[in-house]
């Protein structure tokens, strides 16, 4: 094959791609330094007021004739954003509340710095104000911290795990089912069981350790780089000022992108799970995916026991039956005896086909000889709607891996078969390549009217469950009116390339 040809670049082009880089690395940076500044600013409400109240003439000039706005606004967010903030904790609201009890503390502090020592009720007002700070900032810390894991991943290609522990009583107090509504038909508790719900839950976000690190992480991204930056002063030889910000701006744009893996790592080290509890996270999973496994193992069991019982079982008994009745009339009648032997022909052909189809369900014979993209593909050629299929793959994944995608990918195509009201499919099997042995991506799409759901039955959730086993995930996209694409990913290795039998 010749070679093509190639435009040539530029010179002044890769020196625009390391500026563009540095410019969206300064602007992550900036985004990253907000942050901080914002926990820092929530952290420093309680404090700062505790100060103002003991000291005697206090920050501010004390004019108290314009301050009502500040507290009365103060007062008014202050429960309603507890509350808003409390439920997103416990992942009852949306992701967007999260910044609610960031508001309080911002009030309190432009009320204690521009009016000083004039609070409610005089100092002891600090007594009533210092208790919902607190909670403000350690909800706030949560979701500054959920903030930072996301961005971790984006931009700094650090992923994080969450730490938190389990959320107690999830399911029994009014109001705070899940998504699908389930808690709100719990009906109302008895007040005792209210409170005691909500002290369980208070303690399990004051006494949870993740909590105390997501404290640690802000006041360590707070401080340091006022720390790194007096570090650098005291280090530093002195420069010429007229080379001073050039300098400056240059080694600012050359290691701002280069910095972000690092400041992922150091995230990771405060705002993932430690060690010991990254442990248990897995053995949780790993218990609640048996869990799974074996329900959906004695589910298909039960399942292949019917249909032997309800299908080739019978036919068997009556094709037995049959050629019994064949023999005893083949002397006497054999017009009759012909016309049994006939029927049980018949039987006997339903019955194999049926005994094939139950065989295909265990373990269809194609997957086995030929692989998982061919079984795919020869599956996906009985659908109704126009196929777009895109799959090789230079090895066999897993048996027990090949089955589950399989399955899985049977499953999906069900759903667009009865429920999607589709004109075209299109699927994707491919194997990434990575260190730790790649991972097997599997994407089904449909044109259909969208809508899937996993609360509604679809299968989804079933999908979900079998991949959970081998540490796979799914993620679906369908809004209403289409198109549905379902990705699913399950890390796995690729043994010797394979072999086709025809």
């Amino acid at each position: 094959m010749s070679d093509i040809p190639q435009e040539p670049q530029h010179p002044l082009f890769p020196a625009l791609c390391r500026l563009g880089s540095g410019i969206v690395g300064v602007a992550r940076w900036s985004v990253f330094g907000a942050l901080a500044m914002v926990g820092g600013g929530s952290m420093f409400a309680a404090p700062a007021l505790l100060v103002e109240a003991t000291t005697p003439h206090g920050w501010g000039d004390g004019a108290s004739g314009d301050s009502d706005h500040l507290w009365l606004a103060l007062l008014v967010s202050l429960v309603p954003c507890l509350v808003l903030s409390a439920r997103w904790a416990a992942g009852r609201t949306t992701w967007a509340v999260g910044p609610a009890p960031l508001l309080p503390p911002a009030l309190l502090l432009a009320a204690v710095l521009k009016y000083g020592g004039v609070l409610p009720g005089g100092n002891h007002g600090v007594v009533w104000l210092v208790v919902p700070m607190a909670a403000c900032t350690v909800l706030s810390t949560r979701w500054l911290a959920a903030v930072t894991r996301r961005l971790s991943a984006e931009w700094c290609g650090v992923p994080i795990t969450v730490p938190y522990r389990p959320l107690p009583g999830s399911d029994t107090l009014p109001g705070s089912g899940s998504g699908s509504g389930s808690g709100r038909a719990t009906g109302r508790a008895p007040g005792g069981q209210y409170l005691r719900l909500l002290w369980q839950r208070t303690g399990w976000l004051l006494f949870d350790p993740a909590t105390w690190r997501d404290l640690l992480w802000i006041a360590a991204n707070v401080s340091a780089p006022w720390i790194l930056c007096l570090a650098l002063v005291k280090i530093l030889p002195p420069i010429d000022p007229a080379l001073t910000w050039p300098l400056l701006l240059l080694s600012v744009l050359w290691s701002a992108p280069r910095l972000l893996p690092a400041y992922g790592l150091i995230a990771r080290s405060l705002l993932g799970p430690t060690r010991q509890a990254e442990l248990a996270l897995r053995v949780n999973h790993l218990n609640r995916t048996r869990t799974d496994t074996i329900d959906t193992s004695a589910a298909e069991l039960r399942r292949i026991e019917r249909d032997l019982h309800d299908g080739a079982q019978a036919r068997l008994v009556a094709l037995g039956m049959a050629l019994d009745a064949a023999d005893q009339l083949i002397d006497t009648s054999p017009a009759v005896a012909r016309a049994i032997l006939a029927e049980a022909k018949g039987t006997s052909v339903k019955a194999l086909a049926e005994l094939r189809d139950l065989v295909r369900g265990i373990h269809p014979p194609v997957l086995a000889d030929r692989g998982l993209a061919d079984a795919v593909h020869a599956l996906a050629l009985d659908l109704p709607q126009r196929l777009h299929f895109d799959g090789e793959l230079t090895g066999r994944p897993p048996a027990p891996v090949e089955s589950a995608a399989y399955f899985a990918v049977s499953e999906l195509l069900a759903n667009v078969t009865k429920h999607a009201e589709a004109g075209q499919v299109w699927i994707d099997i491919a194997h990434i390549d990575g260190q730790d042995g790649g991972t097997l991506r599997i994407g089904v799409t449909d044109d259909g009217r969208g809508g899937a759901d996993a609360a509604r039955g679809t299968g989804l959730s079933g999908i979900e469950r079998r991949l959970a086993a081998f540490d796979g995930v799914i993620a679906v996209s369908s809004p209403p009116g289409g198109p549905t694409i379902v990705n699913m990913e399950i890390p796995c290795v690729l043994s010797s390339p394979k072999t086709s039998s025809s």
